[in-house]
């Protein structure tokens, strides 16, 4: 059995919306944009990752540039494969490797996802010489990561803003307990500030423009302790069709995202007012935890505490969060079997 197991590679995959991380060997060795630039005549793959998204918004007719997922599924099969095979192949130690290693895998999936898109992945995974292919939900990864200890008979809440989805989850003895998984996260973010320069500013920017404009400025609240200075903002002006530049204030984009954020905060009140009692007590006491690239939004965790009266606590590593969960998860394969989705 040693010898095969030498043949076998484990690898934890967070397969997320906007960026694919894989651990392997407890180390995170891909952390890139989950994006791929296709030839259009021949449908090769000409780059994936951050090379991919240094193409985005700015192609000719012969390439284009794929997002294979969608809402945290993969809404492009053969894209989504291509790109998960291409960043296995890219992990270092694989890459000296005279053949490709059957592979033991855990991937992270949303908690509302289907049968169907469950499959979906599953089928890919498989694909590219998945052997062994777990899966588990988005929140019970992220709450494993930040170090919450999900076996114990007590109530944890975890909201996880991501690119596709935000997944909100109230978790206790391995189990989710209610859960709540709504399609507003960092890419609605990132189109509402398109959105907003167009009605108000006229200016018609780029994805990746507005992606930078929400990391710079980005701001859920009116009101923080040490705002980000202005920043200016270079596209194209609708009325005149010339390039140009304006400056733009964290209140604006606060405005600009404002629907958004009260919508996740309703959806962060309803999954409390299902909460059964004895796990609200515990959530009393022991606050929300915030994980997932959407949570750096400054503001965000004042905003929230406002509205649940409730403490926020942001994870250390929130973008990570997720993949070392996952990671953690497939080196204790036998604790955690419970956790997995069958």
């Amino acid at each position: 059995m040693a010898f095969f197991d030498f043949l076998t590679e484990e690898v934890a995959i967070d397969l997320g919306t906007a960026n694919t991380l894989i651990i392997h060997n407890d180390k995170v060795v891909v952390d890139s944009p989950s994006i791929v630039a296709l030839d259009r005549k021949t449908g090769k793959i000409i780059a994936v990752g951050q090379e991919a998204n240094l193409m985005q918004g700015k192609t000719h007719e012969n390439i284009k540039t794929v997002r294979p997922l969608k809402d945290g599924v993969i809404a492009d099969f053969d894209a989504s494969e291509q790109m998960i095979s291409m960043f296995i192949k890219n992990i270092p130690s694989l890459k000296r490797r005279f053949f490709t290693p059957s592979l033991r895998m855990v991937i992270c999936i949303p908690s509302g996802i289907t049968e169907v898109e469950m499959r979906a992945v599953k089928e890919s995974a498989e694909r590219v010489n998945g052997k062994e292919v777990y899966l588990i939900h988005e929140p019970m990864a992220a709450a494993i990561g930040i170090g919450v200890d999900i076996m114990q008979p007590k109530g944890n809440m975890i909201v996880d803003i991501g690119g596709g989805t935000t997944e909100i989850a109230v978790i206790a003895l391995s189990g989710i307990v209610c859960d709540k998984s709504v399609k507003i996260a960092g890419d609605v973010f990132t189109n509402d500030i398109i959105y907003y320069m167009r009605t108000q500013h006229n200016l018609f920017i780029g994805e990746r423009t507005a992606e930078r404009v929400k990391i710079t400025v980005g701001s859920a609240s009116e009101e923080l302790d040490n705002p980000p200075d202005d920043m200016s903002v270079q596209g194209r002006d609708l009325l005149s069709g010339k390039p140009k530049e304006i400056l733009i204030s964290y209140r604006e984009i606060q405005k600009a995202l404002d629907k958004s954020i009260i919508r996740i905060e309703d959806s962060v009140m309803e999954t409390l007012s299902q909460t059964p009692p004895e796990l609200a007590a515990d959530i009393y006491n022991s606050g929300i935890y915030l994980a997932g690239g959407g949570s750096m939004l400054r503001g965000l965790d004042k905003r929230l505490s406002q509205k649940t009266e409730l403490p926020i606590f942001i994870a250390e590593d929130p973008l990570r969060a997720v993949v070392r969960g996952t990671g953690i998860v497939l080196k204790n394969i036998e604790r955690y079997k419970s956790v997995l989705v069958k």
